[in-house]
């Protein structure tokens, strides 16, 4: 076991860039540091992964004396899957984690090393920043940071059991959290709030083959039994059983490229971080990856084999959305799948193929991946293999991501049920927040999903909980064209300063003046007013219609898809051009602000609207409206009353929510049209009229 050794040193960013290794340093501080300082903090973070971290430096940040543990320092912070950030949905999450002043964003600039939009072909809504990293210089930041953080301390340690006394009879809850015990036989440490991250180690078993052993990711010990007793027998929470997987490493120079495609990055890449204007990495210098497909070989392989492969034998749930290449053959038999080799980082020798998570015996993940013409020869440097682990069901938590039955206990990463790194960290830093504000005697604070994807992740998981591994979406978010990546650090850096605490004043004051600034453009554009036939004149390559002359302004101009801001600066300069800077912002912000307007006026009218009684004689489960089969069982189940009664059920979008708000009301108008027509008919569908209280 390993013994507790706290970190005490702290020091700047910049200085960790310019020593020539981090770990040295961290060995150095550990071997002179033999003991904790204290035994009392105001918040205690339990594992350093991505959830961890983040909760860790948020709770800090908000002013609570914090104490990070995790079995590993110098693994804080590492990619234990794909070494890579972002995507569709995914990204929109790191944006969001920045906006509130987090690490992972700041930490893909620093550590990508090839960075793509994808989702181009659609809207800027849905665009998904990606990077691909370098696992060391990721690992790196995040461990700089942490350490030269105030109010943080880091410790190794490997948590047995969680201190749990009778609850403050003036708060809701069963039990009270007051700290933890630590393996090693060391006094207890107490505080007024955890937060659980434990990632895949909470009673985690590792795959390989027929043969298992207990451990949440391979190289590392496995964490303590007691804590997920505790969890279970204890406080008597729902547990329930996750998997997931990991491919084979493979070196790079064992590839033949001649027979991949060549998959470029951006050539002007976008960074994550709102305080950011250019990644680390020079452009020209990024690395490409390489795109491959499966054969029939590799089909063969998998079900030849599936007899000596226990993990995808059992009925444990695994992730439908990134599956093992067992999963992917079985559902969809005779299929071509792709396989995406990525870098591993600059002076790697590794490749990662993403879309060959595997878990089968080692001799036979060579022959499958060298059914692939590209792999004929490749050498794996590190075998894949299968993780299961225990999460805690995460409608017992609130919005605040608290315990409800346990007072100072709060839940972060894929304890709750998700899958992948944005998704932990998005839960570390609310999590992180609340803690501290627990802590503190401070309310706690919650985001709803008309205001950000952290809102929509969050209600997902208390109000719907989960069957399979979490994947966040752009789909999931009804708001999505007003809760875009370009607006996050509107929409939540002033939150995060004003009312929650964990955003700096130097971050603040750099959103108001962003929100100053396009306010300000926005007023401009609004300003210039001029026929379209003047218009048309002034930009003869824009197609307007001809059929009426109106009068049009700049922002109604700027939403032309063939006009950028560019164009309106150079013919109005002494207006525009001061703004340049937010150019593809304000452009952004054109296309969208009709959209959005309508969608808000459309959100207030419901709000008003609360009181409309809806037909006791509705038929839920065939309803001509767009309703997910969930939402229509639940209403079937229920069968509330008025709209305010659906507004407030458990597992109800607003989506759905407006859907039925839109059905119900247009009903009625046409109910009503038939009884002015036909005033002496008795109508005998009187069940679907519609009162308005």
């Amino acid at each position: 076991m390993l013994s507790c050794s706290q970190v005490s040193v702290k020091h700047s960013i910049e200085a960790s860039r310019n020593t020539p290794s981090l770990r040295s340093f961290l060995v150095q501080v550990s071997r002179h540091a033999s003991h904790i300082a204290q035994q009392q903090y105001d918040v205690i973070v339990v594992g350093g992964g991505h959830a961890g971290t983040e909760a860790a430096a948020a709770a800090a940040r908000v002013g609570a004396e914090t104490l990070l543990v995790t079995q590993k320092i110098h693994t804080i912070g590492a990619l234990s899957c794909n070494p890579s950030l972002g995507g569709v949905g995914k990204g929109q999450l790191v944006k969001e984690v920045d906006a509130l002043d987090g690490l992972c964003g700041r930490a893909g600039d620093w550590a990508g090393i090839h960075f793509s939009i994808l989702n181009r072909k659609k809207g800027p809504a849905v665009w998904g920043l990606r990077a691909q990293l370098d696992r060391q210089r990721y690992r790196e930041f995040i461990q700089s940071e942490l350490l030269s953080t105030p109010r943080l301390t880091v410790v190794e340690g490997s948590v047995e059991e969680l201190l749990v006394t009778e609850p403050n009879p003036e708060q809701p809850g069963h039990h009270r959290v007051t700290g933890i015990h630590l393996a090693n036989g060391s006094h207890p440490i107490s505080a007024s709030s955890v937060v659980l991250t434990t990632g895949t180690f909470l009673s985690g078993s590792l795959f390989m083959g027929q043969s298992s052993s207990p451990g949440g990711r391979i190289g590392d010990a496995p964490s303590s039994s007691g804590l997920s007793q505790t969890l279970r027998e204890r406080l008597g929470l729902r547990i329930g059983r996750l998997k997931t997987g990991t491919p084979p490493r493979i070196v790079k120079d064992s590839v033949d490229l001649s027979q991949t495609e060549l998959q470029p990055p951006d050539s002007h890449p976008t960074p994550f971080s709102f305080l950011n204007t250019r990644i680390r990495c020079k452009p020209e210098e990024q690395l490409p990856c390489y795109l491959t497909y499966t054969t029939p070989g590799v089909e063969r392989v998998v079900r030849e084999s599936l007899h000596l492969n226990c993990h995808i034998q059992q009925d444990t749930k695994g992730p439908r959305y990134c599956p093992s290449i067992e999963s992917r053959v079985l559902r969809f038999p005779g299929r071509k799948h792709q396989v995406w080799l990525e870098p591993e980082g600059v002076t790697s020798d590794l490749f990662y193929p993403q879309g060959l998570s595997m878990t089968m015996p080692p001799d036979i993940q060579l022959q499958l991946i060298r059914e692939i013409p590209a792999m004929h020869r490749a050498e794996i440097h590190t075998p894949g293999y299968g993780v299961q682990y225990d999460f805690v069901c995460p409608t017992q938590l609130s919005p605040a991501l608290q315990v409800k039955s346990t007072q100072g206990l709060f839940l972060a990463g894929q304890i709750n049920g998700t899958t992948g790194y944005e998704e932990a960290a998005a839960q570390g830093v609310w999590a992180g927040a609340n803690a501290a504000r627990w802590a503190l005697s401070m309310p706690a604070v919650s985001l709803s999903r008309t205001e950000s994807y952290i809102g929509v992740l969050i209600d997902d998981l208390v109000s719907r909980g989960v069957t399979e591994p979490y994947r966040m979406f752009t789909s999931r978010a009804e708001f999505r064209t007003s809760l875009r990546p370009d607006n996050a650090d509107l929409r939540l850096s002033l939150k995060g300063f004003e009312e929650v605490g964990c955003v700096s004043s130097f971050r603040y004051r750099e959103a108001v003046k962003v929100r100053d600034s396009l306010q300000d453009a926005l007023a401009a554009l609004q300003s210039l007013t001029m026929s379209a036939h003047n218009w048309r004149k002034m930009l003869p390559d824009v197609h307007m219609s001809e059929a009426k002359s109106i009068v049009l302004t700049g922002m109604e101009v700027l939403q032309y898809k063939d006009v950028s801001f560019e164009m309106l600066a150079s013919l109005f300069p002494e207006l525009l051009s001061s703004y340049m800077e937010f150019s593809q912002r304000l452009k952004i912000e054109a296309v969208y602000r009709p959209h959005c307007d309508l969608q808000k006026k459309e959100i207030e009218r419901i709000q008003r609207e609360e009181n409309m009684a809806l037909p006791q004689d509705i038929d839920y489960l065939s309803l001509p409206v767009s309703l997910s089969k969930e939402a229509r069982e639940i209403l079937d189940r229920v069968r509330p009353s008025t709209l305010g009664a659906v507004m407030r059920l458990q597992g109800i979008t607003p989506a759905a929510v407006i859907h039925l708000f839109n059905y119900v009301y247009h009903t009625g108008q046409k109910e009503r049209r038939m009884h002015r027509n036909q005033p002496d008919q008795k109508d005998d569908r009187a069940g679907m009229h519609l009162y308005l209280n």
